[in-house]
């Protein structure tokens, strides 16, 4: 019989966070009232993730770090007006909870620390742990007049042996269709070597080219990513054609880390800056500006479901 793993509860940043431990020395940590990030992971007590400013800084400039949800649309909007699900909604300059880009594109949604995440359960299992959140959209105006789509989110988490699984499920009302764009950031920070000596691979190779404003053109182009050493690249590139299962990976030498797009999540982007030592595969479930380009964009009808999967796996040689 498997050992069970815990869950334990604690602080991140003075708020109360959750603490999911498997047997095998894998343990993730998510703070719910600060937007259910996943504020850590660690491998037998090393930390796997980019940290950045920590927890304070992604709610106070929501400098990203760690495993963040960007939603209701991942990356930016080419404008402040989209049409979408038979709602047209218009973006204020100064529109609360907008995050904009250095060309002032808004950025990553609107959630970012949003402090109403309700843990509906969690505990133990052979193995690991898991946890279940909730939050309902319109529990907050702000939010509902800039997305006016009547919805509710989970996140499942479970974690087993040295496995995250992370699954994001849009729960539609009665009163209309809402439109499916986000995605999750997990920042990779392998620590048992220096970024140049990473190896990664990158199975998509369908590049979707974009504009000066990092926005798509709508044109695909096969442009594979070589496998092996990062070295110097740097890379900032969305990619379509990630079927189910779909892997890709970093490794220190100590380990692999391995993120799967285990469904709902046909397009990846991949990001590697050259000023921070992080890789990012982020897995999206439509492209970048979908909103407002309507490419690629799923709508679930009301009374209906959508569940989004991945998971990130840790592997010892």
């Amino acid at each position: 019989m498997a050992v069970e793993g815990s869950v334990s509860e604690g602080q991140d940043g003075g708020l109360p966070a959750l603490t999911l431990a498997s047997p095998e020395g894998l343990e993730a940590t998510f703070v719910p009232g600060a937007g259910m990030v996943g504020s850590s992971l660690r491998d037998r007590g090393q930390e796997l993730l980019g940290q950045r400013g920590g927890l304070s800084a992604w709610r106070e400039k929501s400098s990203t770090f760690g495993i963040p949800l960007l939603y209701p649309w991942a990356n930016r909007l080419g404008v402040d007006r989209y049409e979408a699900a038979g709602q047209s909604v218009e973006i204020p300059e100064d529109a609360p909870l907008v995050h904009r880009d250095g060309n002032g594109l808004p950025i990553h949604g609107l959630l970012f620390a949003a402090p109403d995440w309700e843990v509906v359960q969690s505990g133990s299992e052979p193995g690991g742990a898991g946890l279940l959140a909730r939050l309902d959209w319109g529990a907050d105006p702000r939010r509902l007049r800039l997305f006016p789509f009547s919805h509710s989110l989970e996140i499942s988490v479970r974690l087993v042996g040295l496995r995250l699984e992370v699954g994001t499920t849009v729960l539609a009302g009665d009163d209309g269709p809402v439109p499916v764009a986000f995605g999750w950031h997990p920042y990779l920070a392998p620590p048992g070597a220096p970024r140049s000596d990473w190896e990664i691979d990158f199975p998509p190779v369908l590049r979707l080219p974009t504009d000066e404003h990092q926005l798509p053109t709508g044109e695909e182009e096969q442009a594979p990513v070589a496998a092996g050493p990062l070295g110097d690249r740097t890379f900032d590139d969305g990619y379509a054609g990630a079927a189910p299962g779909t892997a890709c990976s970093v490794s220190d030498g100590v380990r692999h880390i391995v993120v799967e797009m285990i469904d709902g999540y046909p397009y990846a982007q991949l990001y590697a800056p050259g000023d921070l030592d992080v890789i990012c595969f982020e897995p999206m479930t439509a492209p970048t500006n979908a909103l407002v380009s309507g490419e690629g964009l799923h709508v679930v009808e009301p009374g209906a479901s959508f569940t989004a999967s991945f998971a990130i796996a840790v592997e010892r040689p």
